[in-house]
């Protein structure tokens, strides 16, 4: 897949409709445990009776994922919509031939018809207890994936024949082992007088200036259960709760370029979610921020010296390095692979660190938004210690193995619907031998004299990114920025706009200098090949002696002729 994308944004579809008015929702047991009945009686007689078939299936699963989504938005001091919606669905994970070679395989340079984002079943569940409807629903998409892929394997065993035997040969699939894991679902704990209270007195003050657009609150709450069998015996019933709370503003400048600034909050229950008081300081702080922006000059492209803060630095790790060590890539040719045969080498300084871990809830006082026990492939979730001190040690792997790494180390995941593949959890970069921030600045500033540079820049504060990984197209990474300073070699800082932070890989990871002792994280959520997945990406400032900046995208439209009613001028 050549596009990645990691933002801050959650994707809340939000209709005009009921929302709950209860405190909490309670969970039906009984129809819970009918769901998992269910599928091991469909797996039993699925199995069963392909086994007569020509090529039968050697592997088969089925998951089950049960989720509420409550959705409420304010804007402007008024409530503009919300949404409460329940629903199931049901995916299926098949496999024929053998674990070397299945119908998943990739041919190089060949174009399968039976692609990638249909090789994994998907339908909607009834709710409710009545198993012999669930029954029916998972007897349906079973046969009809069977069907495809018999016919895929035998594509593509033909395919092969005609290619050239691809650089890494290992198997499509991994066995592991058999995982039971049972967990009572999670309860939703709501008020929604209490959040509209709390979304209207947040985006109020937005309505006071005319200048200030969209200025909006949402509450995101998604309560998540999922059930997974799998015909080596695995069975697990996870569940989870995720809580968001996002401020969002933007003002345009006299020459049209939009100017956005976000607040985003991430817990696992509302008491997670930060005061009123708390909220409030943010909303001020980006009134003044907004004001600022529009008067702040443009720079135009160049290269210079600059501090990436915790969460800029972050959102560079995951686009940087997090992508291109996601296992699956090392094997497809159409791939850059840019890290791979580089186990053992040096990537970073001696002092700088990178593990992935899904099993930890929190670094320091902020929850992490890519923990999970079990992945979506059935894999116990565990750290992975992708650089230590500097040399890289290995890569995120679901199961489907590669040159010197076989099994899966539990990052196979996807949202419903797409077919599992390696990606990230929650990256944290760790230094060893950090300076303080101040010092930082003052090697900042003693580099841009060394270069003899007009300025160096430093990156505040950032809306996300993206990053493109294929051969057929240039390998490269872009940080968005929002709040970017430049910093002139006798130490004065100047607001700046419309910049983006654009590199290559290689590049970029070899011209880092050092980091700072205060670590940020940045939750979002990350779109690939296998969906969006919730993921963090925590680090230091870092100190990077070169990078490059472009002009970011501007719209032509000005500012509004007309002021909006009621507003200061």
């Amino acid at each position: 897949m050549s596009y990645s994308r990691f933002v801050l944004r959650v994707v809340l579809a939000l209709t005009l409709g009921r929302a709950s008015v209860a405190t909490a929702q309670r969970v039906d047991s009984t129809a819970h445990g009918a769901v998992l009945a269910a599928m091991r009686l469909e797996l039993a007689r699925s199995l069963k009776t392909f086994s007569s078939q020509p090529t039968p299936p050697f592997f088969l699963s089925y998951d089950v994922t049960e989720t509420r989504s409550i959705g409420m938005r304010g804007a402007f001091g008024t409530i503009s919509g919300a949404d409460d919606t329940r629903r199931r669905a049901l995916g299926v994970d098949l496999r024929v031939g053998t674990p070397e070679f299945d119908n998943t395989h990739e041919v190089a340079g060949g174009m399968p018809s039976f692609a990638f984002f249909e090789r994994y079943a998907l339908a909607q569940v009834p709710l409710g207890e009545d198993t012999l409807a669930m029954r029916r629903v998972i007897w349906y998409q079973t046969d009809a994936l069977y069907k495809r892929a018999a016919e895929q394997l035998a594509r593509v065993k033909a395919s092969a024949q005609l290619r050239v035997t691809p650089e890494d040969t290992s198997p499509d699939f991994s066995h592991e082992p058999a995982t039971k894991y049972l967990e009572p679902p999670v309860e939703l704990q709501y008020d929604r007088a209490e959040w509209e209270r709390r979304l209207r007195a947040y985006t109020a003050t937005f309505a006071l200036y005319s200048d200030i657009y969209d200025g909006e609150a949402s509450l995101s709450i998604e309560g998540t259960t999922r059930w997974y069998v799998n015909s080596e015996g695995s069975e697990l019933e996870t569940s989870s709760a995720y809580y968001r709370l996002i401020i969002s503003a933007y003002t345009r400048a006299a020459d049209g370029m939009v100017l956005p600034r976000y607040e985003s909050y991430v817990a696992s229950t509302p008491e997670g979610l930060p005061s009123d008081s708390i909220v409030n300081a943010a909303v001020a702080k980006m009134i003044v921020d907004l004001h600022a922006l529009k008067k702040a000059p443009v720079i135009t492209a160049a290269t210079a010296p600059a501090i990436l803060s915790g969460r800029a630095s972050g959102v560079f790790f995951h686009e940087v390095f997090g992508h291109r060590v996601e296992g699956h890539r090392q094997k497809s040719e159409e791939e850059a692979q840019t890290f791979k045969g580089k186990v053992g080498e040096r990537l970073l300084p001696r002092d700088l660190s990178v593990y992935f871990d899904p099993t930890q809830r929190r670094l320091g006082n902020t929850e992490l938004a890519g923990f999970y026990r079990y992945d979506d492939e059935g894999v116990a979730a565990r750290r992975v210690d992708v650089v230590r001190n500097g040399v890289f040690s290995g890569f995120l792997m679901s199961r489907s193995p590669i040159a010197g790494f076989t099994h899966s180390n539990g990052h196979g995941r996807r949202q419903p619907g797409m077919a599992a593949v390696a990606r990230q959890s929650n990256l944290v970069v760790t230094s060893s031998k950090p300076v303080s921030h101040e010092q930082l600045k003052r090697m900042l500033i003693a580099e841009i004299k060394r270069q003899n540079k007009a300025f160096g820049l430093i990156f505040d504060d950032i809306e996300g990114g993206f990053t493109l990984t294929t051969r057929y197209t240039p390998n490269a990474f872009e940080v968005m920025p929002i709040m970017v300073y430049r910093v002139f070699p006798n130490g004065r800082e100047e607001l700046v706009r419309g910049v983006d932070l654009v590199g290559t890989p290689l590049i970029a990871f070899s011209r880092i200098v050092a980091a700072d002792d205060d670590v940020r994280v940045f939750n979002g959520v990350c779109g690939a090949e296998s969906g969006w997945v919730p993921v963090s990406a925590s680090s230091p400032a870092i100190l990077i002696s070169q990078i490059e900046i472009q002009r970011k995208e501007k719209a032509q439209n000005k500012p509004p002729i007309l002021p909006p009613p009621g507003a200061v001028p």
